[in-house]
């Protein structure tokens, strides 16, 4: 069996792939960030989920393309904490640009991810290219979950946010702020804390608080990652994974052609397009 994992901060969604029967499998788990978990908790999340715990002996090979996997030491962590749980597989290990590059492309193009975090790389058909180091969600991550959250919040506690959408607000969340300050400075995840709020914004966005908020956010990501790339998007795609550039797609698309830029594919969950990458690439290998 082979056992994929597309991994962002806040969950991971996995499948598992029976090629001989050609039987699927699909799971979930939290968010599995070797940047921010410790070898043991990465492994307990794991091993706490039946389908992959009762699987696990079967598992030849592993792809695993996860956000936080973008240096030695967090794929050597992950390599280790898999191969010490699925004691009969080998594992691949790639950052989660990567898989959104698979399932966007086979061919160069300008790649975005926008989720709980962000980024945007160039794929010149064989790697990628940054051509800016993310520095995580406390200082970057623009145009992401966590980024629309912080915009949330200060407008909030500001008093820029207007009354109506204040109340609705207060009712959706507990804002007190012995409880904002908890889970911003003392939970192990304040990132995925403050991407929890992102569902907010895209419900209300009909109201011209909500329209400029997301507008503003998206320039952001435009201006300081996207035109980075203007001269490779003179003649390559530009392609949009993650669940904010789904759910904000017509927003992004709006902004994009003020810039004379054409948004291409909007892929909300990269996981099947991976499969369809793996089963081919597996073939291939076979053959």
């Amino acid at each position: 069996m082979i056992l994929i994992a597309e991994s962002g901060s806040t969950k991971c969604d996995w499948v598992l792939l029976d090629t001989l029967n050609d039987k699927r499998i699909n799971t979930k788990t939290k968010g599995l960030n070797p940047a921010i978990l410790k070898k043991k908790e990465f492994k307990n999340i794991i091993s706490d989920n039946e389908t992959l715990s009762e699987y696990k002996k079967e598992i030849k090979k592993i792809y695993f393309f996860g956000a936080g996997c973008n240096t030695s030491k967090t794929k050597n962590n992950v390599h280790s904490v898999l191969n010490s749980f699925f004691k009969n597989s080998t594992s691949i290990v790639e950052e989660d640009t990567m898989a959104a590059v698979y399932a966007t492309t086979s061919t160069p193009a300008v790649v975005c991810i926008l989720g709980t975090g962000s980024n945007c790389c160039y794929y010149d058909g064989k790697s990628i290219i940054n051509k800016s180091i993310s520095l995580g969600y406390i200082v970057m991550d623009e145009g992401s979950g966590n980024h629309f959250g912080k915009e949330l919040l200060k407008a909030y506690y500001n008093y820029q946010m207007p009354q109506n959408l204040r109340a609705l607000f207060e009712s959706k969340y507990d804002l007190s702020e012995k409880t904002v300050i908890k889970k911003l400075y003392q939970s192990k995840t304040p990132n995925k804390y403050l991407a929890s709020f992102a569902p907010f914004v895209f419900d209300n966005k009909e109201h011209s608080f909500m329209e400029t908020l997301i507008n503003d956010v998206i320039n952001l990501f435009i201006k300081n990652h996207i035109l980075q790339y203007t001269d490779e998007l003179k003649t390559v795609p530009l392609h949009f994974v993650g669940s904010i550039a789904f759910h904000g797609q017509n927003y992004i698309s709006n902004q994009l052609k003020k810039q004379g830029l054409n948004a291409g594919k909007f892929i909300q969950k990269p996981i099947d397009s991976l499969i369809e990458f793996i089963k081919k690439e597996n073939a291939v290998l076979q053959s």
